[in-house]
C-alpha cells in the first residue's frame, strides 16, 4: 500500500470501527492543526459512511501555550460554557466523539504547575455530564493518533529531522494493523481474542491480584461484582465501538479501599504537556499515602490532589510484555500507545461499566459500593518483563496470572 492508501484506510478504520458512525449520526472531532490532512480524510470518510453532520474543533500548540503563558489566573480557573453546551448537545443527540491526537509531550514544559492544575480542575468540574457519558459508554467514542513534528522528534531523536515524521507514521500504521490485508477484519479478530481473554478472567472471579516486580509489591482487591472488559465497547443502543486504537488490554476496577503496598512506574507518563517519570506510589487502604517522582514531582502531587478520588485507583489493566507495541521497543511518550505495551493502573475514576449494573448507578450509589469517583482518570505504566501477578480465588487459592511479564 502507498502512504496515501494507508492514510485513507486508517481514516476509514477510525470512522467505521473506532466510532462506528451510524446513518444520520452527528460526529464531533477534537484535534489540532498538526493533523489537518488526516482529519480532512476522516471527515470525508464520515460523510461517506452516512454521518449527518461532522464538526471539527481545532486547537493549536501555539494557541494553547499562549493561553497558559498570558491568560490571567481568573480566566484559567474557569471553563467556557459553550464547550460544555456543545458536548451536552452531542450526548443528547446520541452522537459520536473522535479524538485525533498529535500532542507534543513537552508542550507545556516550564508552565507553572498551578496553572495547569487549575485549568484541569475547572474542565473536570464543568464537564461532569460529558465525563459520565464517556465513562458509561453512553455514546460511541474513540481516540486515534497521527504524528506531529515535535512528537515525532521526541520518539525518534536519533533520526534525521526529515525522517522522524515518516518513521512515526510507519510505527502507528503497524499498531493499528494498517498495511496487511483488511484492517477492519484484523480488528474484528483482535477484539474477539481480547474478549476471550476477558471471559476467562470473568469466569475466575478473582478476589484480589498480587503484583511483584522490582520496586513493586502491591495487592489489589477486586469488587465481588467486578467485570473484565476490553477495548471493544457498546452503547446502550447496541452500537459497537473501539475506544482506543490501538488497544491490547483487558481491564477492570479495583475495590476503592482494597489497595495496599507500593508500585513504581516503568514508562514515563506524558501528562498535560509534561513528563512525569521515575515515580513510586504507596497505598494504604486504597489511598495514596506517599508519592514521589524524580521527574515532574510537582505535577504528580497536583494530579493526586485534584479531588479526593484522585488519591485512589480506578482501573486495573493487564497487557502482556510481549504485546506488539512492547515488542517494537518504541517509547511513544503517549499513553494511548505506551499503556498498550505494559500492565497499567489508573489514578482516579473507575469505569462504572466494570461493575455489574454499574452503568445505571449514580455517583453516590457508586461511592457507597466502594467504586471510585473522581474528575481525574490518568493511566500510568507499571509492567515489565520482570513482573509476576498472582490471583487469589474466593476460597483463598493462589494461582499465577502473569509470569515474567506475560500470561501464565
Amino acid at each position: 500500500m502507498t502512504f496515501d492508501e494507508k492514510m485513507i484506510a486508517y481514516a476509514e478504520l477510525a470512522v467505521k470501527v473506532g466510532v462506528n458512525i451510524q446513518p444520520g449520526q452527528y460526529l464531533l472531532i477534537n484535534t489540532s492543526t498538526d493533523t489537518l490532512a488526516f482529519t480532512r480524510e476522516v471527515v470525508k470518510q464520515a460523510y461517506k459512511a452516512g454521518a449527518g453532520r461532522v464538526q471539527v474543533n481545532l486547537t493549536d500548540s501555539v494557541f494553547e501555550r499562549a493561553f497558559y503563558e498570558n491568560a490571567n489566573v481568573a480566566e484559567i480557573e474557569q471553563f467556557p460554557q459553550w464547550i460544555v453546551a456543545q458536548r451536552d448537545e452531542l450526548i443528547a443527540r446520541q452522537g459520536a466523539l473522535l479524538w485525533i491526537d498529535a500532542e507534543d509531550p513537552d508542550l507545556l514544559a516550564g508552565i507553572e504547575v498551578d496553572k495547569i492544575a487549575a485549568q484541569q480542575k475547572a474542565a473536570g468540574n464543568a464537564l461532569r455530564n460529558y465525563r459520565k457519558a464517556i465513562m458509561n459508554d453512553e455514546i460511541a467514542w474513540s481516540i486515534v493518533a497521527v504524528p506531529s513534528p515535535k512528537w515525532a522528534a521526541k520518539v525518534f531523536p536519533k533520526l534525521p529531522a526529515a525522517e522522524q515524521v515518516d518513521a512515526l507514521w510507519d510505527a502507528i500504521f503497524k499498531t493499528v494493523r494498517i498495511g496487511e490485508g483488511s484492517a477492519v477484519e484484523a480488528w474484528r479478530k483482535h477484539v474477539s481474542n481480547l474478549e476471550a481473554r476477558a471471559a476467562k478472567l470473568n469466569a475466575k472471579r478473582y478476589k484480589k491480584l498480587i503484583y511483584t516486580a522490582p520496586g513493586t509489591n502491591l495487592t489489589i482487591e477486586l469488587p465481588e461484582k467486578h467485570l473484565w472488559l476490553t477495548g471493544g465497547s457498546k452503547t446502550p443502543q447496541g452500537i459497537n465501538f473501539i475506544a482506543n486504537m490501538p488497544t491490547e488490554e483487558v481491564y477492570t476496577m479495583p475495590a476503592k479501599y482494597g489497595v495496599n503496598g507500593t508500585v513504581v512506574n516503568t514508562k514515563p507518563l506524558a501528562y498535560q504537556g509534561n513528563i512525569i517519570d521515575e515515580f513510586s506510589l504507596t497505598f494504604e487502604k486504597g489511598k495514596i499515602i506517599k508519592a514521589h517522582a524524580n521527574v515532574g514531582n510537582d505535577l504528580l502531587q497536583q494530579l493526586i490532589a485534584t479531588d479526593d478520588g484522585a488519591s485512589y485507583l480506578g482501573e486495573v489493566a493487564l497487557v502482556p510484555h510481549e504485546s506488539p507495541i512492547s515488542a517494537s521497543e518504541i517509547l511513544y511518550y503517549n499513553t494511548l500507545f505506551d499503556e498498550n505495551a505494559s500492565n497499567h493502573l489508573a489514578i482516579g475514576e473507575a469505569y462504572p461499566t466494570c461493575y455489574e449494573g454499574g452503568r445505571d448507578l449514580q455517583e453516590g450509589q457508586l461511592e457507597s459500593l466502594g467504586i471510585n469517583v473522581s474528575i481525574a482518570h490518568e493511566d500510568f505504566m507499571i509492567g515489565s518483563a520482570e513482573m509476576d501477578i498472582d490471583g487469589e480465588l474466593a476460597d483463598g487459592t493462589i494461582e499465577p496470572i502473569f509470569r515474567k511479564g506475560n500470561w501464565a
